[in-house]
């Protein structure tokens, strides 16, 4: 079963958060909050507080026990931009935007999701070898 929180408006941009949700997805949620704790991040905390709250989700809500749950997603997601103006040389002013996120946690107590390698996010699952009864042979053309 899959429960979530989210944690929206954060006066943070989306990047900053989404180096640290990368870190903690796939971890166990007690092992997800010891890393949290010693990153020395502003984000950090944001995430910490996120997750806290899927916790209590899952304990209250769902009644899951805590050392079965795993950090399914961790997600940052872009917020409103909120556009400033400041007084620049000359005379001008010059645009500010200030960046917001949403970060997203999903647990789950189905176990840990199978790890990926590669940019294209194909798991180790997909890239078996094919099956054995069909031999792959090259052929080659002589003359």
């Amino acid at each position: 079963m899959d429960v979530q929180a989210i944690n929206k408006y954060n006066r943070i941009s989306t990047q900053k958060v989404a180096e640290v949700t990368r870190e903690i997805q796939g971890m166990s949620v007690s092992r997800a909050l010891d890393t949290l704790r010693f990153i020395p991040r502003k984000a950090a905390r944001m995430v910490e507080k996120t997750l806290k709250s899927a916790l209590a989700n899952a304990t209250n809500n769902a009644d899951l026990r805590t050392e079965t749950l795993v950090v399914k997603i961790a997600a940052a997601e872009k917020g409103p931009v909120f556009k400033r103006f400041k007084a620049s040389a000359r005379g001008m002013a010059s645009p500010r935007l200030r960046r917001t996120s949403h970060i997203r946690i999903v647990l789950s107590d189905e176990g840990q999701r199978p790890q990926r390698n590669g940019k294209h996010g194909k798991s180790a699952q997909s890239e078996a070898a094919p099956a054995a009864s069909e031999p792959r042979t090259k052929t080659t053309k002589s003359e």
